[in-house]
């Protein structure tokens, strides 16, 4: 890819990012409620408000300003790395991100992995017994899997796993061990899109001009596949696994919330709970920010692999 491609690329990220930031302060500030009120609730849920209690605590957070007035010293802060201190802990929100994003990051990654795995396995095995048994079991597989709530599955297999056979643990973060079951579900309900795409893909290729050509040279099937098929797949599954890792991060909400896990997840919903407007800004501008560099890297992993859209990059 181009210096001035990645230049281009990267002004639009930004003006992209800007827009996000402009679109979450504005929905969280004309959102119903008062975050100091609600605040001043959460800690003392018997404890009797009046309006000027209220106010007082609203000027300590920064809420009592305009629109543009707050907007522009959250921006001010978000531009100097700093994205505010939390209503709820008092902590800047920076560090109980980072305190939180290994679990998240973990989960999203592995579960990523067992997606990728599973997907071209069955994939590749569905396309090569077409129409067979093993066929019928697998696409019974994919329409089950999608059509079984992630939320669902996860309630399944902690009951099985942990509550009857007390095999793995059923809440909070022990290390590997709880990381089992949350990427268990996470994969294996991304996985079925993985397995359609992979069979569609081979399907079309394996009746290609080039895989004919292949055979008649005298070339294996194992080498056809490897060498010639799945690479020239391989973009429409990379620009899945790019989407599916970008939806990863909402799907981890739930997940992280029915195993415990101290993800980002976990600590979103406890944040919209008491309207934490730090937290959650911070939040949703740090996950547009991480579709955008997912789909960077997507676009640049294309110029590596496909010489085609290497030489369009470089036309343009």
């Amino acid at each position: 890819m181009r210096v001035q491609a990645i230049i281009k690329k990267l002004c639009t990220t930004l003006v992209t990012a800007l827009l996000v930031a402009l679109l979450c302060f504005s929905v969280m500030f004309y959102s119903p409620g008062n975050p100091a009120e609600k605040l001043l609730r959460y800690k003392d849920p018997t404890g009797g408000l009046n309006q000027k209690t209220v106010e007082m605590y609203a000027e300590k957070l920064g809420t009592n300003g305009d629109f543009f007035e707050q907007f522009g010293d959250w921006l001010a802060g978000i531009l100097k790395g700093d994205f505010g201190i939390s209503f709820k802990t008092g902590l800047p929100v920076l560090h109980e991100f980072t305190a939180r994003a290994g679990c998240t990051i973990s989960l999203m990654l592995l579960s990523t992995l067992l997606a990728l795995v599973v997907g071209l396995a069955l994939g590749i095995l569905s396309t090569l017994y077409h129409n067979k048994i093993l066929d019928k079991i697998i696409r019974f597989f994919v329409v089950f899997n999608m059509s079984v709530p992630s939320f669902w599955m996860a309630l399944l297999l902690l009951w099985i796993f942990s509550i009857q056979f007390h095999l793995l643990p059923s809440f909070g973060f022990n290390g590997f061990s709880s990381l089992i079951l949350p990427v268990t579900v996470l994969g294996l309900s991304y996985s079925s899109t993985i397995i359609r795409m992979t069979k569609s893909c081979l399907m079309d290729n394996l009746s290609s001009a080039y895989v004919v050509t292949a055979r008649a040279k005298g070339l294996s099937e194992s080498s056809i596949m490897i060498r010639h098929v799945l690479i020239n797949i391989a973009l429409p599954i990379i620009t899945l696994c790019g989407t599916n890792m970008t939806s990863l991060l909402g799907g981890s909400v739930i997940i992280e919330n029915i195993y415990g896990l101290p993800g980002l997840g976990n600590y979103l919903i406890m944040a919209i709970m008491v309207k934490d407007f730090p937290v959650i800004l911070g939040f949703v501008f740090i996950f547009a920010l991480f579709i955008m560099l997912i789909n960077f890297l997507v676009d640049l992993t294309y110029t590596l692999i496909d010489p085609r859209v290497r030489m369009a990059m470089n036309e343009k």
